[in-house]
């Protein structure tokens, strides 16, 4: 961005202060105190070139060149609830309000652009209270309208903005009853520290990251008290997007990506702690 005439000038005048071999004079109209300002506009002139130069590519680049994955979960993050875009951009005038009243209306907390026989799959969610959650209904409609507004033409898409995916996982904990009792509680901390560290491995995940059951078990043996990690099996539920109702458990034999792009636990009622 072109520095102000000011802020050019000063700049210069900084530079003859520190060079005792230069005239200084504190006079307004001293002569070098008009070349600099002629220097100073034209050093001036020459940077705003620069910055119509890069916005001119910048717009040849927008408007010529079909859209990455990545601009599109850039896209999905930006909407901004309640707020209209410029017209014929896919860009939102926010004069007049304040920082605040423009991270709020960002309700995309979270988004993942994939593609998928020709068809771009945006999965996208908000977070209440701490936890991923889909967007509201009437938030769903607004978003809707926006990416059709910023979609390149021709694009198929489909917006993925659902119940997370219910992970079930059915183990068998071999512990040390030295440091975990029968029902897995840190006999030191009162704690639960197996179902904590399920629940952190789980905040870890990216949005729409792979579950590598190895990497779980992997996690677990780091748990003091924990002996050995088996799990028995592990199944995941996802909303199915026609009907929007869940479907039958499925098992995960490795790994698996979650069809709404994140996982919630029901329960550990599931785990079992033997000696």
């Amino acid at each position: 961005m072109a520095r102000t005439i000011t802020d050019i000038q000063n700049g210069i005048y900084a530079k003859i202060a520190a060079d005792p071999t230069l005239p200084n004079s504190i006079s307004q109209s001293a002569a070098y105190r008009r070349y600099t300002f002629i220097i100073s506009y034209a050093i001036w002139l020459l940077e705003s070139l620069f910055d119509t130069h890069t916005q001119e590519v910048t717009n040849i680049i927008e408007t010529k060149f079909p859209h990455r994955l990545s601009w599109y979960r850039n896209a999905a993050l930006a909407f901004q609830y309640g707020f209209d875009l410029i017209r014929d951009t896919d860009k939102y005038d926010n004069t007049g309000f304040t920082d605040e009243e423009i991270e709020a209306s960002k309700v995309i907390k979270y988004s993942a652009v994939t593609k998928s026989g020709g068809q771009l799959r945006i999965k996208i969610a908000t977070e209440t209270a701490g936890v991923l959650a889909p967007i509201t209904p009437e938030v769903k409609n607004a978003f809707d309208f926006y990416i059709d507004e910023i979609t390149d033409a021709g694009v198929n898409y489909l917006v993925i903005n659902l119940l997370p995916d219910i992970l079930l996982l059915n183990m068998q904990i071999y512990r040390d009853p030295l440091v975990l009792d029968a029902n897995g509680m840190s006999i030191l901390n009162a704690n639960y520290p197996v179902q904590d560290a399920i629940k952190e491995y789980m905040k870890e995940l990216p949005f729409n990251g792979e579950l590598v059951l190895a990497h779980l078990v992997d996690k677990l043996q780091q748990v003091p008290g924990v002996n050995i990690p088996h799990i028995v099996n592990a199944e995941s539920q996802a909303i199915n997007i026609d009907t929007n109702e869940y479907e039958d458990a499925q098992p995960i034999n490795v790994r698996t990506v979650p069809v709404s792009g994140y996982f919630t636990i029901p329960n550990f009622d599931n785990i079992s702690y033997v000696v």
